[in-house]
């Protein structure tokens, strides 16, 4: 139990420290001072640095996929669900920046390292059939969209709103950038 604790705890300022300075700017003493641990019990528990960054770009996917299903689990209607999770990730983007800080960096660690990219890859194939199932699969898609199949729109989806919060983080004082979430109703039109 102490080490299921100690590695916890070690993860938890791991994720804290990446998702504040960002992966470049965290140094495993970063890590081990914010954890109250000695450096040697990040390489004790996790390896590397690679095999701690996995385990928390791990707990990351995991609050995501959880998060994201209980927003796509809101209302009726794919309109209802997906004006739930536009909600989502509007709240995430204004009280929670650090959640998107940190998709952004492993996925940009994610295109040179194998193991990152498997990881990322999964979780965004994830993201995408989550969308597609409980929004698209039992749904009329708008004129415009009709030609495409579920998993293309569901992809689509997900483009948007990331690369939407790409730009809320980037310029967050553009409200007009954030209610651009909104444009993706017209799915349905």
């Amino acid at each position: 139990m102490e080490e299921r604790n100690q590695s916890q705890r070690i993860l938890n300022a791991a994720y804290k420290c990446i998702s504040t300075k960002g992966y470049a700017n965290v140094s495993l003493r970063d890590i081990a001072e914010e954890a109250g641990v000695v450096l040697s019990q990040l390489h004790y528990y996790f390896g590397s640095k690679e095999g701690l960054f996995t385990e928390v770009i791990k707990m990351m996917i995991d609050k995501y996929l959880k998060e994201i299903n209980e927003a796509l689990s809101v209302g009726e209607t794919a309109k209802d669900k997906m004006l739930s999770l536009v909600k989502f990730f509007k709240d995430l983007l204004k009280n929670n920046p650090g959640l998107f800080k940190l998709l952004y960096d492993f996925t940009g660690l994610a295109m040179w390292s194998s193991s990152f990219n498997s990881l990322l890859k999964d979780l965004f194939n994830d993201l995408s059939k989550m969308i597609e199932e409980k929004i698209l699969s039992n749904s009329a898609l708008g004129e415009n969209f009709k030609n495409y199949s579920p998993r293309a729109v569901a992809r689509m989806i997900l483009g948007a709103m990331f690369g939407t919060g790409i730009q809320v983080i980037l310029d967050s004082n553009e409200n007009e950038i954030l209610d651009a979430l909104n444009a993706t109703q017209i799915i349905f039109e």
